[in-house]
């Protein structure tokens, strides 16, 4: 069996454990974006953190199965066999990441916005530090004028991977919960500094707690800014 055949098989084979666990689920939805029920004729660019990863592809192909959409797989050999799987479930992948090729897949993140495809980034891909923005998925959204999709994923029942971020597998019959967030417009900026207050803006946005259990949606308490520490 050649190396591409065999990674043909893995794809099939996993593409078929996941739909077969994904059928299981709930999904309750908290549409504060208003996009399931007017959704909108611009391409959007989704952010969710990358320990929630694993159903984006699921979620997007069943519950918007009319927009296109595109997402970004790594160039090492895993990223091969998960490019086969966002290919499977409808979505154009983009190879490249912030570590190898990221001059590249920006480009091509932007040329597929261009074209009309949402594009799904996870902020604090591919290694962390797990719930940082990293700088890409702004200066994408300045490239192309685009609005990001910030939204939280949290299950009810999940196995969690002794990996950098804590991966998140749902369990069999869990209840899925997803958070939309109102639509994110990242503004122009002239220096470090601004461009930096941008990249926090947005990482408070995705971080916020909120009403979910922390220990079950994977996101941490929002820091305690300096000024509001007790002297």
């Amino acid at each position: 069996m050649t190396p591409a055949t065999k990674i043909r098989w893995i794809v099939r084979l996993a593409s078929w454990v996941m739909r077969g666990l994904f059928g299981t689920l709930r999904f309750r939805f908290d549409d504060r974006a208003g996009v399931l029920t007017n959704p909108p004729a611009e391409p959007l660019l989704w952010a969710f953190w990358h320990n929630q990863l694993l159903i984006s592809a699921y979620m997007f192909q069943r519950f918007f199965p009319t927009r296109r959409g595109a997402a970004m797989a790594s160039q090492s050999k895993d990223g091969e066999i998960i490019s086969g799987i966002i290919a499977a479930f409808g979505l154009r992948p983009i190879r490249g990441s912030s570590s190898r090729g990221g001059a590249r897949a920006l480009v091509e993140m932007k040329r597929a916005h261009d074209d009309g495809y949402d594009v799904a980034i996870t902020p604090d891909g591919p290694r962390g530090p797990v719930y940082q923005v990293n700088p890409g998925i702004v200066k994408l959204a300045q490239l192309t004028s685009g609005k990001i999709f910030p939204m939280r994923i949290a299950f009810s029942r999940c196995w969690r991977l002794k990996s950098w971020d804590g991966f998140m597998i749902p369990k069999p019959f869990a209840t899925v919960t997803i958070t939309y967030f109102p639509l994110h417009a990242v503004a122009a900026t002239k220096t470090e500094e601004e461009f930096e207050a941008e990249r926090l803006r947005l990482e408070d946005l995705l971080r916020q707690p909120e009403d979910a259990a922390p220990e079950k949606s994977g996101f941490p308490p929002r820091p305690i800014a300096a000024k509001e520490t007790a002297p």
